[in-house]
């Protein structure tokens, strides 16, 4: 059986602890900008790593220094809480690559 798809109050209240994130029922959505085009695909890799060990995969398109991230849970047609968990370690990451180099 698929994952549940998290009602718009439960993302709406676990969307509090991250809040450069957006979303609602269908994805949850964000927009990291590293500090050049190197560091992006650092960030790109990281995740691609995460999304590997937890095998939940976020759809990434980076545009030179930025590099957007759009999460669901495709088999259940919506956000669930794999897909919190997986924002979760995105910010991670976004933190660990960009505070050094002064860009988030």
């Amino acid at each position: 059986m698929p994952p549940r798809v998290l009602a718009a109050d439960e993302i709406e209240r676990q969307l509090n602890d991250l809040p450069e994130w957006s979303g609602d029922q269908e994805s949850l959505r964000r927009t990291a900008t590293a500090p050049d085009f190197p560091t992006a695909i650092r960030l790109v890799d990281e995740v691609a790593k995460i999304a590997e060990e937890m095998n939940h995969h976020p759809d990434m398109d980076i545009r030179w220094r930025r590099v957007h991230f759009s999460l669901r849970t495709h088999v259940s047609k919506g956000v669930t809480q794999y897909d919190i968990e997986l924002a979760h370690r995105i910010e991670g990451a976004i933190g660990e690559l960009t505070s050094a180099r002064g860009a988030g």
